[in-house]
């Protein structure tokens, strides 16, 4: 069988990743080629995983619906020519006859269904959970909302409702009920973005994170992690405090959001003299860490030389600072909480059972208004703040309250699903695929 897996963001690009290592492990897996329609498609070319088509770095990394003047960018930039493109390249994909597995939101959607092939979605980009919960829409929700019944636009249910598509896997338990409303094959299989990120817990921070040897160990001793089993991290002075640093994927804006989380970084350092701290920075593979360790230095911090050379770390008095590019899991499992200005990183912490405080940026993703729809799609696992000077604050509240801690904790359990659902998605869909195979 030949499959196509269309996605639309490096977001999207991960979970599709997740979907087909497990297809790569069906006794009947499937030819498969990417066809990235937004950025580069890095995360298919370290799996070598072949690709077709067109592909170009948009100036608003995909994030046109934020702002208009990102569309405009878009726009004078080719989006239009490209598009068409794209459409076409799809369109001629599909009369080999293959199946199309469309990762995203509505663009790979509408590719998938226009292509005239047979095809599944994997909905990431939208949650009930952003109008409603468990009992009841939200406040901010409006009536024009409520009156369409659900996040999927009546558009979008149409799509997930014709024949040729054979299934819909939605991101949570909640938006899987609400369009099996509409007759929609919706299968509640869990969300892949959670799924390789946990790690088992020792008695000390994750050393081998950056190869720093024994005689560095007092960076980061850590007397407990009892807190992942009686709800809050450890109060005394003695315990160090993990946090973990997301400033996003994309530059120039990830450059931008980590002088905002070092802004918030000094406050904490400030408040929390007497306590050991070590940051974890989160940065993706495809980035440069120059621009990341700079702005340490001109702040004073000290570079320590390790043996990893996809991570760095630094030292302010006694706090330490690692930059990490290849222990992704091993930092979001680690860390108590994160400072975060990121989009799909934020959600997968969450999922892990703890707390994000994020800062609105100046976009063109982490903007006000995408911080405060990340709220209400997790919920009280999200803390926005206004200004990064907030963020110390929230800690100290966070500290102080083990009951809210464990709120938290199966907060973001529930909306963010159990680990596995790549594997399950990937059966699904060869069970789904096969019958007219």
């Amino acid at each position: 069988m030949q499959l196509l897996v269309l996605s639309n963001g490096h977001g999207e690009d991960a979970i599709a990743i997740r979907i087909i290592e497990q297809l790569q492990r069906h006794p009947r897996a499937p030819k498969i080629t990417a066809f990235p329609l937004v950025g580069t498609g890095y995360a298919y070319s370290q799996l070598n995983i072949p690709t077709i088509g067109q592909v170009k770095q948009m100036p608003s990394g995909g994030f046109i619906y934020m702002d208009g003047r990102q569309l405009w960018r878009d726009v004078r930039g080719g989006l239009l020519q490209l598009t068409l493109a794209q459409f076409k390249t799809v369109r001629r994909w599909a009369k080999i006859g293959g199946k199309i597995l469309a990762v995203g939101d509505i663009v790979p959607l509408l590719f998938a269904w226009s292509s005239g092939a047979e095809y599944a979605f994997v909905g990431t980009a939208k949650s009930e959970y952003y109008l409603r919960d468990e009992d009841g829409w939200l406040p901010p929700t409006s009536g024009l909302e409520r009156w369409l019944g659900a996040v999927y636009l009546p558009w979008e249910r149409w799509l997930m409702s014709r024949r040729r598509c054979k299934a819909v896997f939605p991101r949570d338990t909640l938006t899987t009920q609400i369009l099996q409303q509409w007759s929609i094959p919706a299968f509640d299989l869990g969300n892949p973005m959670i799924d390789g990120l946990e790690v088992e817990a020792c008695d000390r921070a994750p050393i081998h994170l950056c190869g720093i040897n024994s005689s560095h160990e007092g960076w980061v001793s850590r007397s407990t992690w009892s807190w992942q089993n009686s709800g809050s991290p450890a109060k005394s002075q003695k315990d160090s405090l993990v946090i973990l640093l997301l400033p996003g994927s994309r530059m120039p804006e990830a450059q931008r959001n980590w002088q905002t989380i070092l802004t918030a970084i000094a406050g904490v350092i400030a408040v929390f003299d007497r306590r050991p701290i070590l940051f974890l920075g989160a940065i993706a593979p495809a980035l440069s860490l120059e621009p990341f360790q700079k702005p340490l230095i001109e702040r004073g911090w000290n570079f320590r030389p390790i043996s990893d050379a996809n991570a760095s770390a630094f030292t302010l008095g006694s706090t330490t600072l690692i930059l990490s590019q290849n222990a992704y899991a091993e930092c979001l499992s680690a860390a108590d909480l994160a400072i975060a200005m990121a989009g799909t990183a934020t959600e997968q912490f969450v999922g892990l059972g703890k707390p994000a405080i994020i800062i609105p940026g100046e976009g063109p993703q982490f903007t006000y208004a995408f911080a405060e729809a990340q709220t209400r799609l997790l919920g009280c696992s999200a803390i926005l703040v206004e200004q990064p000077e907030h963020v110390v604050s929230e800690i100290q509240s966070l500290l102080d309250d083990a009951d809210r801690w464990q709120q938290i904790n199966q907060n973001g359990r529930r909306r963010m699903g159990s680990p596995g659902a790549a594997a399950r998605i990937a059966n699904c869909l060869m069970e789904k695929f096969m019958v007219n195979s």
